[in-house]
């Protein structure tokens, strides 16, 4: 189901489906210059689906926005946005009393922290793929929430950042290494890997 959703003075558009009796509901954050279209992201919200879960794709950025690269990388606008989408979840009859947790790709990953450390009462999880966690800054030392990092094996710089945000961020913490996959989990098999961790890390947490 298509929704427009508005924050700060913008619509942003967003893609919901809510299963029979779902589960619990997760947001999907993309990152650099990404959108709801993302076909990597709309495969892993189908697998959650299938689970049982509620999900919502929807763009951080409007058309106009998205263009520019210093808003792909305003990590602080990025969360903020996320934060009202969350809150607009919150006022939906058929979500508001479902557990929420956050998919965060690239730099949204980044945005999906900051969020969760301003707000960790409201997000019950958190899973980032081929994330910038070192993009949250100091708000990952304020991440309680349980949060699994999905790192390809052969995105080595992406790999050593997520190492180093794993060791600064106070809750639950798992870092996957998907073996063989780069960056955008082309590789055969690597994204149904990310998918099957990702379900099963919102199935344990919430």
């Amino acid at each position: 189901m298509a929704v427009a959703i508005s924050a700060g003075g913008v619509s942003l558009s967003g893609d919901l489906a809510v299963p029979d009796r779902p589960r619990g509901v997760v947001v999907f954050a993309h990152g650099s210059g990404s959108s709801r279209l993302s076909p990597r992201n709309r495969y892993v919200a189908e697998v959650l689906q299938g689970r049982g879960f509620a999900t919502l794709l929807f763009d951080l950025l409007t058309e106009a926005e998205s263009v520019a690269r210093a808003r792909v990388f305003d990590i602080p606008l990025l969360a903020e946005r996320l934060l009202m989408v969350t809150d607009w979840i919150g006022k939906r009859e058929e979500l508001e009393k479902l557990p929420l947790g956050y998919f965060g790709a690239s730099t949204g990953a980044a945005a999906a922290l900051v969020a969760a450390a301003r707000n960790p009462g409201q997000v019950g999880a958190i899973v980032s793929r081929g994330g910038r966690p070192d993009l949250a800054g100091g708000s990952l030392e304020k991440v309680s929430v349980p949060t699994l990092l999905i790192v390809g094996g052969n995105d080595v710089g992406v790999l050593d950042l997520n190492r180093e945000a794993a060791k600064r961020l106070r809750g639950t913490v798992k870092l996957e290494i998907v073996p063989g996959a780069g960056h955008l989990f082309e590789e055969p098999g690597a994204l149904e890997k990310v998918a099957e961790l990702a379900a099963a890390w919102f199935e344990s947490y919430l």
